[in-house]
């Protein structure tokens, strides 16, 4: 696995890394603890060093099922957590909830610091740096050893543009893929100015593997699409799979237009099971071509731009 830059941190990652919303997750239809450990492990032996997670994943199993794991290992790796958001559910961005969090975060994930600590999708207001005091906070922590870099977990480029224009933050999770490329005009300053940029949704919520057609029905954490817009997803889905090459998975096309993007820094997808987790590995063996990069820019710029899918 390539080991990319983040940002200016002088921390490297593995341009393809293991997001933990799903370990063992309920929420999911995951209660098998034991294949989380397997994901994780796995992850390791195939060359993965970043590894995403948050206090909620899970009701915080997703920080414990990455200690377990990562503690023989925790030099060699970097960790990314949250806080926002705790494990019971109840959201709290206020500035003194974060040393709280984090300390809760370090008990469960067996170590004395992570790596990168994101605000997990704060209202706006608070990823302003003039006015919001939770940077004050985080720049303490990070004087004390207790994190590396920080930043937000967020999905607009105004988001973006906003926290790099008022805050020190040195990282920044963004919501990014080949249906949803709002935020990649931004991109470019945050690699002028050393911003880490972490893909999350890499594959659009399953969409961009390939799994799911205009037919396709959805229960659960996914049961939030109407017939319509399945139906229009569908559509897209279709004409996306003709910009594939001939012998490239869908799914892996999708990550590697992504990796064709030189200011992100790693990609976070999911995995609900190993074989899952090392498919998602193997799409950093090959690149798109350059041509191939510009029409999933251009189905983006001419069918889904003008009238966004709703997330």
């Amino acid at each position: 696995m390539k080991l990319r830059p983040l940002g200016d941190t002088g921390i490297q990652v593995s341009e393809i890394g293991l997001g933990g919303w799903q370990l063992a997750n309920p929420d999911w239809g995951l209660s098998d603890a034991s294949e989380a450990l397997r994901i994780v492990q796995q992850s390791i032996e195939a060359g993965c060093n970043f590894f995403d997670t948050a206090p909620g994943y899970g009701h915080g199993l997703s920080e414990e099922v990455l200690g377990q794991v990562l503690k023989p290992v925790r030099k060699s790796v970097i960790i990314c957590s949250k806080f926002g958001h705790s494990p019971a559910g109840a959201s709290d961005f206020s500035t003194p909830a974060i040393r709280p969090s984090l300390e809760g975060s370090l008990k469960r994930l067996g170590t004395d610091h992570v790596d990168i600590l994101l605000l997990h999708n704060p209202p706006r207001e608070l990823m302003d740096g003039r006015s919001a005091d939770q940077y004050a906070e985080l720049d303490k922590l990070k004087a004390e050893g207790k994190i590396r870099a920080y930043g937000i977990s967020l999905d607009w480029r105004a988001d973006l543009e906003l926290m790099m224009g008022t805050t020190a933050s040195q990282a920044a999770e963004v919501l990014f893929n080949a249906f949803y490329q709002e935020p990649m005009p931004a991109f470019a300053r945050a690699q002028k100015q050393g911003v880490g940029l972490i893909v999350k949704v890499p594959l659009d919520s399953g969409w961009l593997s390939g799994r799911y057609r205009a037919d396709s029905r959805f229960e659960g954490v996914r049961d939030r699409w109407s017939p319509e817009v399945i139906a229009r997803r569908g559509a897209l889905v279709a004409k996306f799979a003709e910009l594939v090459p001939p012998g490239t998975s869908m799914g892996h096309a999708a990550l590697q237009f992504i990796l064709a993007q030189p200011q992100v820094s790693a990609i976070i997808p999911g995995a609900r099971s190993v074989a899952q987790a090392l498919d998602n590995f193997a799409a950093a063996d090959k690149q798109l071509s350059p041509e191939t990069v510009q029409a999933i820019h251009a189905l983006w710029a001419e069918e889904i731009e003008p009238d966004p899918l709703p997330w």
